[in-house]
């Protein structure tokens, strides 16, 4: 850490120790950047004079950016953050927004300033923005003006957030940030900040409800494209990228946002990205890449004509939760395009292991990603043999950095990573999502991995859904226990309940059985559609 373009040095000064920090690889050509680089100017205005300017970047509320329109548009935002909020280099501004191509705009424009975005949910409320607020010491909040009320609640009673300026995430430009950035330049010299000042703030709650704030730097947010969206997706200027995670997620940020621009392609940003509007517009835009869950390409999947609406895709990722074989069967069955499974934590910014489109297999989430290295531990941190179920640790170019955190010592260890996540590596190396580690369900001395349990449960002719956790039992320490939710018509009924698990029983180990299921109308499930399994867990 040598030179720095932050003038506030604030998120520097709380990075933890380097003798805390991950072992990083960086020594490969892709990944090599000049010391003075930020990522905002390479992911708009170089775009524009490499000879993308024309070119579509965003599309969203039923029109489109240019690429040169998305940097004018930048640009006049940083001018107003400069000369009217007098934002420095290194100060923190929290992003509040659905995901539209205003929210793009403004992260852009925060970036190029040197400033330091933290992008947020929609869902938050001022309790939770709160946390946010304080352990950054946010002073200033760009809002869509939608979205004000939480926000402003939050200011109400914080000793940080003393502005918030609100535009019009419905691109009509009726937004007080927006009227201000129609009388200012389209030309705004980007800051000169180090490849290794902090760009971005990534929030994730941690166990104890206190939220922790992964550090990234200007040379990650490339580094995940130059890596991952170039290798395993092979990104060009003709691909056209739709999705459902949010931009305010690490994921949603990458795929949606980070790895078009970065090849001078597009994206469609949706909204109300149900698997029914996914359908619907990448029929309309011919979408190539989606980014969803295992479970929003199950029901795209069950759609009438749905093999026709996706024809375009040529890749479809998911991620979010563990792709199942009986998914990854049924979607390779009906369509051309590779199903991609993988794996990415918000601490290592994006997706570390995966599959790739010639070699993707059942019940594998692939293999590391050019850049990485990872192997499966037990709990002495020794390498166990091959298909023995243990933690799975990762290193490479980017990795954990908690702001100022005690909780960064139980991430990292010996340079790894510390994932929690429980996998197995097989004969050839290919890495197999066991389950979370505190999803592993240990039931009479046995080690159960649940969504192995609910893959056997999906393959049931009368089930729609399934959770599997494990629950609190006196004689077996725990029980295997299934969240069933059934097709239209079905009974949930004793008869129904033997009839799943007998089928369980004939398709994978007897005493991985749910000796328990519980019929539901429903499944407990994120905005972007990953199942939330501790609340199952809390009833």
């Amino acid at each position: 850490m040598g030179y720095t373009g932050h003038i506030d040095t604030f998120t520097k000064d709380r990075l933890p120790p380097k003798s805390e920090w991950p072992d990083l690889i960086l020594d490969r050509p892709e990944f090599t950047y000049p010391e003075r680089m930020n990522a905002g100017v390479e992911l708009s205005d170089r775009m524009v004079e490499k000879g993308f300017g024309d070119h579509v970047a965003l599309i969203g509320h039923g029109r489109t950016r240019t690429y040169k329109e998305l940097t004018d548009w930048s640009n006049r935002i940083a001018n107003v953050l400069v000369d009217d909020y007098g934002v420095v280099p290194g100060h923190r501004v929290l992003v509040r927004s659905p995901n539209t191509p205003a929210m793009v705009a403004v992260w852009l424009a925060v970036t190029k300033v040197g400033a330091v975005a933290v992008n947020t949910m929609p869902m938050l409320r001022a309790a939770e923005l709160s946390k946010i607020v304080n352990k950054a010491e946010i002073s200033l909040a760009l809002c869509d003006k939608r979205l004000a009320d939480e926000l402003q609640a939050c200011a109400a009673t914080s000793d940080f957030l003393t502005d918030i300026l609100c535009f019009d995430g419905e691109m009509g430009h009726d937004g007080d940030m927006d009227r201000m950035a129609l009388t200012k330049s389209v030309r705004f010299e980007g800051v000169e900040t180090a490849a290794d000042d902090v760009a971005l703030l990534g929030f994730t709650s941690g166990t104890t409800g206190e939220p922790k704030a992964t550090m990234h730097f200007h040379r990650d947010l490339l580094i995940i494209a130059d890596g991952y969206a170039q290798e395993v997706l092979g990104t060009t200027e003709e691909d056209v990228f739709i999705g459902s995670p949010p931009l305010a997620f690490t994921f949603g940020l990458g795929g949606l946002a980070i790895f078009p621009l970065r090849f001078g392609a597009s994206a469609v940003l949706l909204e109300d990205a149900t698997p029914l509007n996914l359908l619907k517009y990448i029929d309309a835009y011919n979408a190539s890449i989606c980014f969803t869950s295992p479970t929003a390409y199950k029901v795209m999947l069950q759609q009438p004509d749905a093999t026709k609406s996706m024809a375009s895709l040529r890749i479809a990722v998911s991620a979010g939760e563990t792709l199942l074989p009986s998914v990854f069967d049924a979607w390779n069955a009906a369509m051309d395009a590779p199903i991609l499974d993988g794996i990415g934590a918000t601490e290592m910014l994006h997706i570390f292991i995966s599959n790739r489109s010639d070699d993707a297999r059942p019940g594998a989430t692939g293999t590391c990603v050019s850049g990485y290295e990872a192997m499966i531990v037990d709990d002495n941190f020794e390498e166990v043999p091959r298909g023995t179920t243990g933690r799975l640790v990762v290193r490479g170019p980017t990795g954990c950095r908690y702001m100022q955190d005690d909780r960064q010592r139980k991430y990292v260890r010996d340079g790894w990573n510390i994932t929690g996540d429980a996998f197995e590596q097989d004969e050839d190396g290919y890495f197999h999502f066991r389950a979370r580690m505190d999803d592993m369900i240990v039931s009479s001395g046995y080690n159960i991995a649940g969504p192995e349990v609910e893959d056997a449960v999906l393959t049931h002719p009368a089930v729609l859904e399934c959770a599997v956790i494990g629950c609190p039992d006196p004689e077996r320490g725990q029980l295997v226990e299934a969240h069933v939710v059934l097709k239209d018509g079905q009974s949930g009924d004793d008869a129904m309940i033997l009839d799943i698990q007998n089928h369980v029983k004939q398709s994978i180990a007897p005493y991985k059985y749910p000796r328990s299921v519980v019929f539901c109308d429903a499944l407990p499930k994120t905005q972007t559609g990953k199942i939330q399994r501790f609340k199952l867990r809390a009833h």
